[in-house]
């Protein structure tokens, strides 16, 4: 079973990555690939998802994020996908946050979580989390990763554009404070998104 990987990033895709090995290219999927620099060495803490049909990567870069991404397994009719795009849209300290706080509401706010979604989480990680000591994120994490309505609504634009949901969620969060409604967001991130 393959854990980590370790090499050059030659090629980004849509919704992958290719790493080399030591001359071998594994394809490992990732939640923001065009985060990653093509020729750059990374290290990815990787789940191997073996179906009859496949044998999927996928890459975390760290080991909470695979951590979280086993645990989204264990909830009914939420496959290796399901789960890459559930973390591909929140971010981990919003899903633990919602999960620990029993409270759905918050995680349904994120774009492309419906409300459905959002409940079958909490419900099906509140037993674990418990187990695991999961505890509510620091004040000032949670300010950092919680959107605003404006947000929501530049990153659905963004989305309507043809940007993965991820990247437009990435550039939308990193704008700075003094960006404050959803036309200039959009016209920011635009920006740096051409520049990626």
């Amino acid at each position: 079973m393959i854990r980590r990987i370790s090499g050059t990033v030659v090629e980004v895709a849509d919704s992958s990555i290719i790493v080399d090995v030591h001359g071998l290219g594994y394809e490992v999927f990732v939640s923001t690939p065009h985060s990653f620099t093509l020729e750059s060495d990374t290290t990815l803490h990787v789940y191997h998802a073996l179906r009859d049909t496949a044998s999927d990567l996928y890459g975390f870069r760290t080991r909470d994020e695979r951590e979280l991404f086993e645990l989204l397994l264990t909830i009914p009719k939420v496959g290796p996908k399901s789960a890459a795009q559930i973390m591909a849209q929140a971010d981990i300290g919003t899903l633990k946050n919602a999960v620990v706080m029993n409270d759905a509401s918050e995680l349904a706010k994120v774009s492309g979580i419906g409300k459905k979604t959002a409940e079958k989480i909490v419900l099906g990680l509140k037993d674990k989390a418990e187990n695991l000591g999961w505890e509510l994120a620091a004040p000032s994490d949670t300010s950092d990763t919680s959107t605003a309505a404006w947000q929501t609504d530049a990153i659905d634009a963004l989305v309507a554009l043809g940007y993965p949901q991820a990247d437009a969620r990435a550039a939308v969060q990193q704008l700075p404070r003094t960006v404050t409604s959803a036309n200039e967001a959009v016209r920011a991130a635009l920006q740096q998104l051409s520049q990626a």
